[in-house]
């Protein structure tokens, strides 16, 4: 399965901040901002810090994975981006906006841990749900549907039903959904976890090709060391609750364009040394 060449990202930014003299290009260089980013949830006995004074920042066209153990706050830190949670101090923007005004003009798409399809609903139609809600006519949907289901490779299933689908195939159409919208930002919440290896293997591929082919900004949460390394251009890693960013790992030593094959290079073992190194250092390993 391949995909079209990318655009020319430097083109798109050029002609976004055309469109508004607002927008300089240092700022468009910066999708989401984070600073002194901090989230306590309160419950009955004590409050529970989820986040402390998270600092980070992802520039356009980055692919940026979250690791660190369970209740680390990766999936929080998404959500805060998405809006889908608010934090208690500290400050987001993405593309100079707050994460309300982000949502609001939809300049993310979100792809969760399960598909999440209507299991009533045609693949296409399950694809098309988020483009309904938006009121866009049924042609633009059905066009923009397969579209994004041919760039999944999923072409000839618009007529099949979630259940007739593989867990692998769901998730690829929980992807096209999210594209659909035409996201400048794409928020993946561990989405291939359920998944058995060589299945998310091949997913693993599919998807790095797909952000090489769309440019998007993707923010990838997983546990996996090797899905990390793999995928992104940077890797976070977080520690235990209360979470905080212990180190951001550059893959610069590796090609963008990547096959399974790299995972035997001795640069490929060099940063997940790191990675593994640093989530013992945050003693993400103990019991």
């Amino acid at each position: 399965m391949t995909f079209p060449n990318p655009p020319d990202i430097r083109e798109a930014t050029a002609a976004r901040q055309g469109s508004d003299p607002a927008i300089s290009p240092a700022a468009s260089s910066v999708v989401v901002e984070a600073r002194k980013l901090s989230l306590v949830y309160p419950t009955a006995d004590k409050p529970v810090t989820a986040l402390s004074e998270v600092d980070l920042t992802i520039a356009r066209g980055d692919f940026v994975s979250l690791i660190g153990p369970s209740g680390c706050g990766k999936t929080t830190l998404l959500r805060v981006i998405a809006d889908l949670e608010r934090p208690t101090s500290g400050h987001v923007a993405i593309e100079g906006m707050t994460p309300e005004q982000a949502r609001l003009k939809r300049l993310y798409g979100y792809v969760f841990q399960a598909p999440a399809l209507y299991p009533w609903r045609t693949v296409e139609r399950n694809v098309m749900l988020p483009l309904e809600i938006m009121g866009l006519p049924k042609a633009e949907r059905q066009k923009r549907a397969r579209e994004q289901l041919e760039r999944v490779g999923l072409s000839g299933f618009e007529r099949k039903f979630p259940w007739q689908l593989s867990g692998g195939m769901q998730q690829r159409v929980s992807i096209a959904r999210a594209l659909a919208l035409q996201p400048d930002l794409l928020l993946m919440d561990e989405p291939f976890g359920a998944l058995d290896e060589i299945t998310r293997d091949h997913l693993n591929l599919h998807l790095t090709q797909l952000w090489r082919a769309t440019g998007k900004t993707c923010v990838f949460v997983t546990h996996s060391i090797a899905e990390a390394v793999f995928l992104s251009t940077r890797i976070v890693v977080m520690s235990p609750r209360p979470g905080r960013i212990l180190d951001v790992i550059d893959c610069d030593s590796l090609p963008r364009e990547r096959t399974l094959d790299i995972r035997e290079s001795p640069e490929f073992a060099a940063i997940a040394h790191r990675v593994r190194e640093g989530l013992k250092e945050g003693h993400s390993y103990d019991d």
